[in-house]
């Protein structure tokens, strides 16, 4: 069905979001209460071919982490969901992506192994009210919600800005060819014939 949607309540935050992977009609509804992750998110939909609607509340008189990391944790788990038994799909995705003067790359296995590598040094410490350090907790919360063996390599790159777009804009390019069905496999990409 390639669809799955999600309401996550804790006493830190108040999820609901839904994902449909590769749409006919991309729908695209982020509301985050954090303005750098709604842009990242939306990034992230439009570059993977996701139909993507977050809805959140979450402790920001805090800081942002949990709010940050819980979406991760919801995110990985609408993969999860929506890719069903992961017959027919190639599993595997790889991409790199400029933005000006970086270079990021994203590897995954959509495997069932939950993993991550993440290789960024991303100076500044905020983006308005976004905590640059929980980058890496949305990505492993994703991963690990998915089982998701995830690499994240930065080659290079100056403005924390154009290095976190860079990340998410290689993760949806990689996860939309990890996720791309090609009839010629049949069941799921294993020689095991499971994950």
């Amino acid at each position: 069905m390639r669809k799955a949607q999600i309401e996550r309540n804790t006493k830190e935050t108040q999820i609901k979001a839904s994902l449909e992977i590769f749409p006919e009609e991309r729908v695209c509804e982020i509301d985050t209460g954090v303005g750098f992750l709604d842009h990242m998110l939306t990034l992230l939909s439009g570059h993977g071919n996701l139909g993507l609607c977050v809805k959140a509340h979450g402790d920001l008189d805090v800081d942002c982490h949990h709010t940050v990391e819980d979406i991760g944790i919801v995110l990985g788990k609408l993969l999860d969901d929506a890719a069903g038994d992961r017959k027919g799909i190639k599993r595997y995705g790889s991409a790199t992506i400029p933005m000006d003067e970086t270079l990021a790359s994203v590897d995954l296995d959509f495997g069932g192994r939950p993993f991550i590598v993440f290789n960024a040094d991303i100076p500044s410490e905020k983006i308005n009210e976004y905590d640059t350090e929980v980058t890496e907790e949305f990505f492993r919360a994703v991963a690990f919600n998915c089982g998701m063996t995830l690499h994240i390599n930065v080659h290079y790159g100056k403005n924390s800005h154009h290095i976190i777009e860079a990340i998410f804009k290689a993760f949806a390019h990689a996860l939309e060819a990890a996720l791309t069905t090609d009839p010629s496999i049949k069941g799921v990409l294993s020689t095991k014939g499971t994950f």
